[in-house]
């Protein structure tokens, strides 16, 4: 009878598996799978082969107000409170406030794993990314610590992609950067300022005076002074295309004008690009992907900004070729990106190197800093964990240099594969205990009398036991360091990478 039973569950999952390979199911996309071009032949506008919608006068019809994206905050909050924080990042002009919804299995805690943000409606005329992130955190909660012998057959993929979010990320979602913007259906805020113009630029002086930004700007930017963001993304719409920095240029002429990580960048965009329905296979755009100042440029943009003072790799995704779609267009502009958000978080812990930084002196943690050779970038390691995630493109060699002011730098090379690397750095003071002990004996007051009988007694009869006496400190210091250096902690395997390496 089990035999029969475990053939027909066999059989049945046979037939599962190949009628959803034949459907619309996406498998998780892999860097090795981003050639694919089963879909070069679509367009890349949505609806394209069937009649287009009537637009309604009324563009906010189907789509959640204010008052109905905060209680689907807050009910999410309660829905899913086994994985998820709701907390307030600051309050519009108008007042409202600017939730977050954290997602993952320690939510709050402070961890050895990298966060990241999704960011919509930051132009308050483009609101299909919050509606988009609404059903992003659901997803999540629905399709995570599913039973597994119950949803085996059908749900394994989602269960697997799920899981792996929730418990090796800290995903932060702002489903509306511009609440005020959503309500006047206009592109800037309540005082008629375009946000992402609003920060700090590398190239000219613009915002430099904190105390003129817009509240919600500078919500964003104490955010991040509080959350050490590895990547991070914003929600746009009227393109159909994932954009990268730099987003403008020092002549402010219209050209490609890469960043110190523009490969890291232009594979990242590529996983958003190619997960996706269509967007790959732009008319207008190589690849789905753009630089930024190759398109147009922009100057004051939150995205450049989050790169050079935040050590946020963050792109822009263009999401709907139109900035407000018929609410209709929801559930497929849903359906074409569920897989392209999906697959952006989790890339990272699929790729890059990442790892902790201690003493070897104590084993402690240190806020060090990481470098790779040949790109002009430095990410810092967290204050209180000394853990790094450092996002790179794969399939190259890397040499990797781990420094802390008072220690020694530390290098290595890595060959990053498909998956990620974990590498942890040991790093040795500049002075060490026994030099420090004979500084402080030359920094002593020598002209004092008791200095001067002390001096004379370690140089007179008992010299012999002065030696003896460094030799021993000399050699406890010895097994100390030692000691130090084997009870090193190793910081929590990312999952799919390899064994820890530790230099």
């Amino acid at each position: 009878m089990k035999t029969n039973l475990l053939s027909f569950l066999i059989l049945f999952a046979s037939t599962i598996s190949s009628a959803l390979a034949k459907g619309s199911l996406q498998q998780t996309l892999l860097p090795s799978e981003f050639n694919d071009s089963s879909n070069a032949s679509r367009t890349r506008h949505l609806l394209e082969n069937e009649s287009q919608a009537q637009i309604s006068v009324d563009l906010t019809q189907g789509y959640m107000s204010n008052d109905d994206l905060e209680w689907a905050i807050k009910e999410f909050g309660q829905r899913c409170s086994n994985i998820s924080r709701i907390y307030s990042i600051g309050n519009s002009v108008n007042g409202f406030p600017l939730l977050v919804i954290e997602i993952s299995d320690k939510p709050g805690e402070e961890e050895t794993k990298p966060a990241f943000k999704y960011i919509g409606n930051v132009h308050g005329d483009e609101p299909v990314g919050r509606e988009l992130l609404i059903n992003l955190a659901n997803w999540l909660c629905d399709n995570y610590l599913k039973d597994p012998l119950v949803f085996f057959f059908l749900y394994l993929h989602r269960y697997n992609l799920a899981k792996l979010i929730v418990e090796n990320v800290h995903l932060h979602l702002l489903p509306s950067m511009n609440p005020d913007g959503f309500s006047l259906r206009k592109r800037g805020n309540a005082n008629n300022i375009d946000l992402n113009r609003d920060f700090p630029d590398q190239f000219f002086s613009l915002n430099d005076d904190e105390d003129s930004r817009q509240p919600e700007t500078r919500a964003i930017m104490n955010w991040l002074r509080d959350i050490r963001f590895t990547a991070s993304a914003t929600l746009h719409g009227g393109a159909l295309v994932a954009n990268y920095p730099w987003d403008g240029s020092e002549d402010k002429r219209t050209k490609y004008y890469g960043c110190p990580d523009d490969d890291a960048f232009r594979f990242m965009a590529s996983i958003y690009s190619h997960s996706h329905y269509n967007m790959s296979s732009s008319k207008e755009f190589l690849s789905g992907i753009t630089n930024g100042a190759a398109w147009y440029p922009l100057y004051g943009g939150m995205q450049d900004w989050n790169y050079i003072h935040a050590g946020c790799f963050e792109l822009t995704l263009e999401i709907s070729d139109n900035k407000w779609p018929n609410s209709t267009e929801l559930p497929i502009l849903w359906k074409y990106n569920k897989m392209s958000l999906l697959n952006l978080v989790a890339s990272l812990v699929k790729t890059g190197v990442h790892g902790r930084i201690y003493s070897s002196v104590d084993g402690k943690p240190l806020p060090g800093s990481i470098t790779v050779s040949g790109i002009n970038y430095t990410v810092t390691a967290g204050k209180t964990l000394g853990d790094y995630h450092r996002f790179l493109a794969p399939r190259d060699k890397y040499e990797v240099v781990a420094t802390m002011i008072g220690y020694k730098s530390k290098n290595t090379t890595i060959w990053l594969d498909d998956g990620p690397v974990t590498l942890d750095f040991v790093l040795d003071p500049e002075v060490s205990i026994k030099e420090s002990v004979v500084q402080n004996v030359y920094d002593c007051d020598c002209n004092s009398k008791s200095t001067q009988e002390f001096v004379q007694f370690l140089w007179g009869a008992h010299l012999e036991v002065f030696f003896i006496l460094i030799v021993i400190l000399g050699f406890l210091l010895f097994l100390f360091q030692r000691r130090a250096k084997i009870k090193v902690p190793t910081s929590r395997q990312l999952s799919g990478s390899k064994k820890t390496v530790e230099v």
